[in-house]
């Protein structure tokens, strides 16, 4: 019954009604791109197709060539330079060691802090969100000035912090693309980053990725009929989209490379990047790790499949 009544805009609209301040920051944005729409509509690519999608520096440039001109990248250090420079060919980028074992011993701590007061559960399938607005540290970590630097580098534009995710077992996850949840006009205005909170072993369901599989169509309502009507979403479900992002890795032979991180590395993928958990074969184990996500300034943001906008209150940490 819930699903049948979710189905309806106007359960959307009702809802976003009284989220005038977490969801007043599209209207400029809907002003500047001609959209006739009102801060609680509901809102999905269908809005957008007549118009241009400008894309990003490194969508079109090549960042191998481009990123050693800029003076920023340079007073980064060798080993950062050089797993940032394949951002356009790959879609992803690994810092090894990015945070020490103390800086992630004092993350985990904070979770369990939250845990214990209450102020946090796991939901979702073993997953705590937006736990960075209870903790100061967690705050900081996301908001952590080297890593702003190379966000900024990578997309070539100021991100600011959306959600965080915490995770105590592994997604298992099938292959799927960040934009489909966390949408943005104009498109890939989006970027993740994931941090190991433990050494991930093959049995805990490690993260799995395609390289360069950014570059593929995104794959969005009307690519798996599920655009709905004026008044309905569409019918299909969450496994029919991630049945055809499925077909598309089949269709490109795609390689998937799994990432066994270490303690404290981080991995930064684009919005488009397929990815995806591995099945956890020991379940009594564990995969401890967070995920940030940023969306830019001046992309509308919004959930494709619900055609809900993005809820961003005006406060990020309380």
């Amino acid at each position: 019954m819930i699903e049948w009544i979710r189905s309806f805009k106007w359960s959307v609209q009702c809802y976003n009604f009284f989220q005038k301040k977490a969801l007043s920051h599209n209207l400029p944005l809907y002003k500047k791109y001609g959209i006739p729409k009102r801060y609680y509509s509901a809102i999905s690519s269908q809005d957008f197709k007549h118009l241009d999608n400008p894309k990003l520096t490194y969508d079109v440039l090549d960042s191998a060539q481009e990123l050693p001109k800029k003076e920023r990248f340079q007073q980064l250090d060798k080993h950062t330079q050089e797993a940032l420079l394949p951002w356009s060919k790959n879609g992803y980028a690994v810092l090894e060691g990015f945070f020490s074992h103390d800086e992630v011993d004092t993350y985990n701590h904070e979770i369990e802090n939250l845990l214990k007061r209450k102020q946090v559960q796991w939901g979702y399938g073993e997953k705590i969100m937006f736990a960075f607005r209870k903790s100061l540290p967690l705050y900081q970590a996301a908001t952590n000035a080297k890593l702003q630097t190379i966000l900024h580098l990578l997309m070539d534009k100021e991100m600011h912090l959306f959600q965080s995710i915490n995770f105590l077992k592994g997604s298992q996850q099938r292959a799927h693309s960040d934009f489909v949840h966390m949408t943005t006009y104009p498109q890939n205005n989006l970027i993740a980053a994931w941090v190991a909170l433990e050494d991930i072993s093959m049995d805990s369901g490690p993260l799995h990725y395609y390289p360069g599989s950014h570059t593929l169509p995104h794959v969005l309502n009307a690519d798996f009929d599920n655009v709905g009507t004026t008044f309905r979403n569409g019918k299909r479900t969450y496994a029919d989209y991630e049945d055809t992002i499925q077909a598309l890795i089949d269709q490109h032979q795609l390689e998937k490379r799994i990432f066994l991180a270490k303690k404290g590395d981080v991995f930064i993928w684009h919005a488009n990047l397929l990815h995806g958990g591995e099945p956890m074969t020991n379940p009594q184990g564990s995969r401890k790790s967070m995920v940030f996500h940023y969306y830019a300034k001046d992309a509308i943001c919004y959930h494709e499949i619900s055609q809900r906008p993005a809820l961003i209150p005006t406060h990020t940490f309380n």
